[in-house]
């Protein structure tokens, strides 16, 4: 991929220019099931930041965020499916927009109007790749410099789970700070789903890790 193609990658990701218009305003979801007490204070985890106050539910068939799990949003977010690059955007990135690691977007839940970022849940093309693998594939999936990966084992609702923290940096942005990620995955009905969030030019951890904590806490089996 040219430069010119990296660049015009980097920018739509920014803008969110693939997100569909079906909102999931579902019920409030009840109390985030497998909440653990916080375990790592400060960096990287931050596990002192506090999950959001739900607003409602997604996830399942028919829904805007169609995967096997689903999970509560946080008041103010919505979920948004990813549509497939259409027109001279298609012809210019291709898949590079929807394809990351051996893995394949399938829904956003969006969280600008509520001053957040994004929250982005990502299937594994593999359905017998473990979380560990699936996540090591993403975060090196995205043409950045990855460093400081970091793993932890932990229960995310109803699952077993696998967690990932890594700093990367992009070659593309003159300045090269380096963004903090985080990423979550688990199994369920023959599919390897990955949970990602980090922070950005204009998002801080505290904008993005607690719609991020909300939603994994909350896991539960879907339809």
């Amino acid at each position: 991929m040219d430069t010119r193609t990296r660049v015009a990658v980097s920018a739509a990701l920014t803008l969110g220019l693939l997100t569909g218009c079906g909102d999931d305003g579902g019920a409030p979801a009840g109390p985030a099931a497998g909440s653990p007490a916080p375990q790592a204070t400060g960096e990287p985890w931050y596990d002192e930041v506090a999950a959001a106050s739900p607003g409602g539910t997604t996830g399942g068939t028919g829904s805007p965020c169609p995967v096997p799990v689903t999970f509560p949003l946080a008041d103010g977010w919505t979920a948004k499916a990813i549509e497939p690059p259409k027109g001279e955007l298609a012809e210019l990135v291709g898949e590079a927009l929807t394809k990351r690691g051996g893995s394949t977007v399938r829904c956003e839940v969006d969280g600008r109007s509520a001053g957040g970022g994004f929250v982005r849940i990502w299937a594994a093309d593999s359905p017998t790749v473990t979380p560990r693998a699936a996540l090591e594939s993403f975060a090196a999936g995205a043409g950045e410099t990855v460093a400081g990966q970091q793993f932890r084992d932990l229960r995310a609702g109803g699952f077993d789970a696998t967690e990932m923290t890594w700093l990367a940096t992009n070659p593309l942005v003159e300045e090269e700070d380096e963004s903090r990620n985080w990423a979550l995955a688990v199994q369920s009905a023959g599919q390897t789903l990955v949970f990602a969030v980090n922070e950005g030019l204009i998002t801080e951890r505290t904008d993005v890790l607690p719609a991020y904590r909300l939603a994994v806490r909350g896991l539960a089996k879907g339809e």
